[in-house]
């Protein structure tokens, strides 16, 4: 029988051809350039770890989200990682524990998940990110989020926005202020995130409620959350979002939607999301967390972000301009060939009397030691 689908790739998997390769390789040099000029050091993490090391490092982290097989080797259960976050976490954990802090840690590179993210079927994605290990200060979050901000501008985005969120507001209100049963909270959780006003009263949540409307630009989103705020339950928190919004204000649009928690599984008192014009979604999302010690405890703050391209990477395959291509005929004289790659040009040389300069892609062909156009 004839093998029909050797070439095939899985659902939610291709390849990157050259000019996408090329757009990939620029959008991760850029945002480490910035990444690198605000303090943040490259770590490179392995593809595969041990389960458990990828799913107990960070609360939240779901381990049915990666693919998982038995190490041939330690006959112990690997994962592929899906979040290189926590890969970063165990590092800061273990190999950099006694390095001081705050430890400021940059990243990048592909993660893979068993299904696609909502109407998104792709399950290998870049991620590029960025740790601030030590603190989860209003200081820190301003700056994750400002170096957030400067990074993807970097890789092309336009029109950068950020929205705002409290990934434990029912918690710290449902502690003291506005009480419930314990088997109410993931329900009132849940109606608000669903912003189903309907659904938040049958859950026990009517008190919620006002935080329905407490959305939109940051400005009179903050005053509505303030308004709420009656018993001055969420005062710090309020106070730390809007010294946040003063050190990014004018680089990106602010917004506000202090009960949102979808893609938040592992922050604690601040997260927010980032999006750019033209891209449908998230670009990525970032906030506060703790990491857990060597032996499980001892929680370290911190402060992040991660990144996904992507969605940029198609767009700036077809506008953006990598170099030009010189044709090298048989018999060029090697040392002008390197000159004129030192000024910028990526070279193509001739193996055969009938290699075709145009068919190769090239615009210019090397003659008299000078780049003639085509």
């Amino acid at each position: 029988m004839q093998d029909t689908d050797r070439d095939l790739l899985p659902e939610g998997l291709g390849d990157r051809l050259p000019q996408a390769a090329w757009a990939a390789q620029h959008v991760r040099r850029m945002a480490h350039d910035v990444l690198a000029g605000h303090g943040y050091e490259r770590v490179d993490t392995p593809m595969l770890e041990f389960e458990k090391a990828l799913a107990s490092r960070m609360a939240g982290v779901q381990a049915r989200r990666m693919f998982r097989f038995v190490d041939p080797i330690s006959l112990r259960m690997l994962a592929v990682r899906s979040d290189m976050t926590a890969q970063v976490a165990r590092i800061a954990a273990t190999s950099l524990s006694n390095a001081a802090r705050p430890l400021r840690l940059s990243y990048s590179g592909p993660v893979l998940a068993i299904k696609g993210d909502g109407l998104d079927p792709s399950r290998e994605r870049l991620q590029i990110g960025a740790e601030l290990i030590g603190s989860d200060s209003v200081a820190a979050a301003a700056e994750i989020v400002e170096v957030a901000i400067e990074a993807l501008r970097a890789a092309g985005a336009a029109g950068v926005s950020v929205d705002f969120t409290l990934p434990d507001l029912v918690d710290a209100l449902s502690a003291e202020a506005l009480p419930l049963p314990s088997g109410q909270i993931e329900a009132v959780r849940q109606m608000l995130d669903a912003k189903d006003a309907g659904g938040l009263v049958d859950a026990g949540g009517a008190a919620y409620l006002p935080l329905l409307y407490a959305v939109g630009p940051f400005a009179g989103a903050i005053e509505r959350l303030a308004q709420f705020d009656a018993g001055g339950v969420l005062a710090g928190r309020i106070d730390g979002l809007r010294r946040i919004a003063a050190r990014v204000e004018g680089k990106a649009r602010l917004t506000l939607d202090p009960s949102e928690r979808h893609g938040f599984e592992y922050q604690s008192w601040f997260g927010f999301t980032i999006y750019a014009d033209g891209v449908t979604g998230a670009m990525g999302r970032g906030g506060t967390y703790r990491i857990l010690g060597r032996a499980g405890a001892d929680p370290e703050p911190a402060t992040g972000f991660s990144l996904y391209p992507d969605p940029l990477l198609d767009s700036l395959a077809m506008t953006s301009t990598t170099p030009q291509r010189l044709f090298l005929p048989l018999g060029h004289d090697p040392q002008v060939a390197a000159r004129q790659r030192a000024i910028g040009w990526a070279t193509v040389a001739a193996l055969d009397e009938t290699d075709d300069a145009v068919a190769l892609g090239c615009s210019h062909r090397l003659e008299g030691g000078e780049a003639v156009p085509l």
